[in-house]
C-alpha cells in the first residue's frame, strides 16, 4: 500500500536508522518521477549534521533528461541505472519505450562521475546483448570502470507475457560475462541468487 510522507517524516525514520546504515537509496517504480521530493530529501540529508555522513543514491531506469539529472546531481552521490537491451527496437519490445534517453543518461552520469552501477538484465531469448556485444562492450568501456551488475531474470511474481519467459541460469549469466571479459569489461557483479 502506498503511503504519503513529508520530508520531515522520512527524516525521522532515517535518524532512527542512521547509526546502522551507510546511506539511503531511493528506488521505485521509478523514483525520479518524484524528482522535487528526492532533491529536497537529499538536500535535507546533506545539510543535517546528524545525517550528512550518509550517501544519497538513486536506483533508476535512466528516463530522466539531462536537465533533471543536473537538478539532482549536486545532492546525489551516485546512480544505479538499468540498460534492459542494447538496440532501441528490442528495448521498446521489452518495455514499451526507446532507450536513447537511457544511453544519454549513462553517458552523462559517467561523465559526471555519478554512474555508480550499470545493470544488465539477462532474459534468455528476449534481450539482445550478445547480438550487439562489441557495441555494448565499447559503450561500457567508454563509461569508465563502472561496476556492471549482471541481473538474472526470474519469472517469480511477474505478470503478463513475461510470466512465461524462462529464468536466467548461471550459465546464461556466465556466457554474457565471458563475452564482456573478452572485450575488456572486467568489473562485473554476479547474481547472489538464482530462482
Amino acid at each position: 500500500m502506498a503511503q504519503t510522507m513529508s520530508i520531515d517524516e522520512v527524516l525521522q525514520h532515517v535518524r532512527k536508522a542512521s547509526p546502522f546504515i551507510e546511506g539511503m537509496t531511493v528506488s521505485g517504480g521509478e523514483a525520479t518521477t518524484q524528482l522535487p521530493f528526492i532533491v529536497a530529501l537529499f538536500s535535507a540529508i546533506k545539510t543535517d549534521p546528524q545525517l550528512q555522513h550518509l550517501t544519497c543514491m538513486v536506483d533508476s531506469n535512466g528516463m530522466l533528461s539531462e536537465t533533471g539529472w543536473q537538478k539532482l546531481l549536486p545532492v546525489c552521490d551516485g546512480v544505479m541505472l538499468d540498460l534492459k537491451a542494447w538496440d532501441s527496437a528490442c528495448h521498446r519490445q521489452l518495455t514499451g519505450r526507446d532507450n536513447t534517453l537511457i544511453k544519454q543518461s549513462i553517458t552523462f552520469l559517467s561523465g559526471q562521475g555519478k554512474l555508480a552501477e550499470l545493470r544488465l538484465l539477462i532474459i534468455p531469448g528476449q534481450v539482445d546483448y550478445l547480438q550487439h556485444i562489441d557495441a555494448l562492450a565499447a559503450f561500457i568501456k567508454r563509461s569508465g570502470d563502472v561496476p556492471v551488475r549482471l541481473n538474472a531474470f526470474h519469472a517469480h511474481g511477474v505478470y503478463g507475457e513475461a510470466k512465461d519467459w524462462p529464468s536466467a541460469t548461471p550459465e546464461d549469466v556466465e556466457h554474457l560475462a565471458q563475452r564482456l571479459r573478452e572485450r575488456g569489461v572486467d568489473n562485473l557483479i554476479f547474481p547472489a541468487l538464482y530462482l
